[in-house]
């Protein structure tokens, strides 16, 4: 096999793996994780589930690659990320409800001892926490208006985030996430602009 066409077998290879995840993605959202079965994601990338364990050897292996997928669409450099662009990455995920429902799914269903997402989640969460108590320390220094401090603000503030798309997925007619978050920043002490 030339250079050439192990590159070419590479790029199909790669862009069929990104299928599949997309696909995982879809399945998840509509079944959950436990619901999800390789045979309905190879079914809908027209391979069998034996070509679809070629790219992914478990269902574990899968969710790990659609989780890292997620984690990659929404990554910000380090020390990029304002209160203020938070309100513009909630209306970002406002336009993908595929996306926001299969996190929302396997989060809730992560909270099982025996999920595999578990681990992926409580470390995701620790991250998460410390990056918006930065974000927070950036805005308003070592306290907050209320006084509090941006460790203790971090957690509410990601508790308002993941439950307003909660919320919204239930009822997104009744719910607008960017306003209900934008009046959040009001509460903290943000201007409403």
């Amino acid at each position: 096999m030339s250079y050439g066409d192990a590159m070419t077998a590479r790029t199909r290879s790669e862009a069929r793996r990104a299928e599949i995840v997309r696909a995982a993605l879809e399945v998840i959202a509509e079944r959950g994780y436990r619901g999800a079965s390789l045979a309905a994601v190879a079914e809908r990338v027209g391979l069998t589930q034996q070509g679809l364990l070629h790219h992914f050897p478990t269902k574990e292996a899968l969710l790990v690659a659609v989780l890292q997928e997620r984690d990659r669409w929404d990554a910000m450099p380090a020390g990029r990320l304002r209160l203020d662009l938070l309100a513009s990455l909630v209306e970002y995920n406002a336009m993908r409800p595929a996306i926001i429902q299969t996190f929302s799914a396997l989060l809730g269903e992560s909270v099982t001892e025996d999920h595999p997402a578990r681990t992926y989640f409580t470390e995701r969460y620790v991250g998460v926490r410390a990056g918006m108590a930065e974000v927070l320390r950036a805005e308003y220094g070592d306290r907050l208006p209320s006084g509090l401090t941006p460790e203790r603000a971090a957690p509410l503030l990601v508790a308002v985030l993941d439950g307003l798309q909660y919320q919204w997925l239930l009822d997104p007619e009744s719910v607008d996430m960017a306003s209900a978050f934008r009046d959040f920043l009001t509460l903290l002490g943000e201007s409403a602009d």
